[in-house]
């Protein structure tokens, strides 16, 4: 980090500390609304989208494809960026954090994300595990967990995918008996991003164990210390992309958890995984948008500078009217993905616009990347050029936090319960 930006980031600090949060109080934000339409940051976002922009182009880019070839964690960029402050921006600021809204955090996550989804993946990971803490956990619970990671840059995890239970929320087996002021944790989890990496996980298991019992009824949530004895953590998987990140199956056999780790109470942990969801989605949506900028700009400086036919390829119209196509796409992405956090920022029910905007912004980033890979032609498909790790970190986004098609049954059941009424 150079000296000039090792400044920049103790301006920013000052930022957070001084002017930010009070520029993003629950009062300043119900009165947002009413200054009407408008796309206009305030000086403090500009500020924001700035220096993560920086941070992206200058400590990201640079290391990203080495990250991508070696499948190492990227902690040590994670660190830079928790003690930016571009890290688990979310947390209140009664457990240390700076308890930055959703449209804020959006911002960071797409700046980053332009750098490399994979190390972002890794940042929202925690970002997904802290947000049922901060919805549904007591003052003692987010100070204990929250306000370990503002002290110091660990992680943590979402746990609730299984082997057979993905999108399927409802078809978790991974069971919790209780047996006096503790649960009885059996089970197994897959695919659970930071899982070798956390300090503490939150836990989806069933509590009830009548099969017919309601979905809202029969999972709690937990939090999990991470050397709890009976949890083992699998090997890292090697994905298609966003190879960095760390992904693992976990078991549980016999793992002991004390009551006071219960959210809320027994039986309502399936609400807050929905809404968690809720909050998270957008964020997804952002870091596809960082992907799909990330390819629109690589495939735009290539037209400019690559020749084919005595022209350069931006002079051909298949060419210049495929990147028209792919900037209205990025645009229009942006746009889902910041009305989805205004919606919440607002303090409105987000299902519907966060679902538009997950399932919208990944297409796009899937799309582009493909456009991009084809504009580069044979050398798109070779691993020299970085529009190949852009198309194979891309997929991700129509599968995790809920695939494309469970957004679409998502959407039209709002939709459709609009017309019902």
């Amino acid at each position: 980090m150079t000296a000039s930006f090792r400044r920049s980031c103790g301006v920013l600090r000052s930022l957070f500390h001084f002017g930010w949060r009070s520029q993003h109080t629950k009062a300043s934000l119900q009165r947002e609304p009413r200054l009407g339409f408008n796309f206009e940051f305030t000086e403090q976002q500009k500020e924001i989208q700035a220096t993560a922009r920086k941070f992206a182009r200058e400590e990201i880019i640079p290391v990203a494809a080495e990250y991508d070839k070696s499948g190492k964690y990227p902690f040590p960029i994670m660190k830079k960026a928790w003690e930016l402050g571009l890290m688990s921006t979310h947390i209140p600021e009664h457990c240390g954090g700076l308890g930055l809204g959703a449209f804020d955090s959006c911002l960071i996550s797409e700046e980053l994300s332009y750098g490399c989804t994979g190390i972002m993946a890794a940042i929202n990971a925690c970002a997904l595990g802290q947000m049922p803490v901060i919805i549904a956990g007591n003052d003692q619970q987010q100070k204990k967990y929250l306000g370990r990671i503002t002290e110091e840059p660990l992680i943590n995890a979402f746990c609730v995918t299984e082997p057979e239970a993905g999108s399927d929320v409802a078809a978790i087996k991974t069971k919790a008996e209780k047996k006096g002021d503790e649960y009885i944790i059996n089970g197994q989890k897959m695919w659970i991003t930071n899982g070798g990496q956390a300090n503490w996980y939150f836990l989806l298991a069933r509590s009830d164990p009548d099969p017919k019992a309601s979905v809202r009824k029969a999972f709690t949530g937990f939090i999990v210390e991470a050397d709890t004895p009976g949890l083992q953590i699998g090997k890292k998987e090697l994905n298609m992309g966003q190879r960095c990140s760390d992904t693992r199956g976990l078991v549980f056999e016999d793992v002991r958890v004390p009551k006071e780790n219960v959210l809320i109470g027994e039986g309502a942990g399936f609400t807050i995984v929905m809404h968690t969801l809720d909050k998270t989605r957008p964020l997804a949506a952002a870091n596809a948008v960082g992907l799909a900028q990330r390819a629109l700009d690589e495939a735009t400086k290539y037209a400019l500078e690559r020749r084919t036919f005595g022209k350069l390829l931006v002079e051909h119209q298949g060419i210049s009217f495929l990147l028209a196509e792919m900037a209205m796409k990025v645009e229009l992405a942006r746009l889902s993905y910041q009305r989805a956090a205004w919606e919440i920022d607002c303090g409105h029910q987000g299902t519907y616009f966060a679902s538009i905007a997950k399932i919208f912004a990944a297409d796009t980033a899937n799309q582009l990347a493909s456009d991009a890979v084809q504009i580069f032609g044979g050398n798109g498909f070779n691993t020299e050029y970085p529009v190949e790790k852009l198309m194979r970190d891309a997929k991700i986004f129509q599968i995790y936090e809920g695939t494309s098609q469970i957004q679409k049954i998502i959407i039209s059941r709002k939709l459709t319960d609009r017309y019902k009424k």
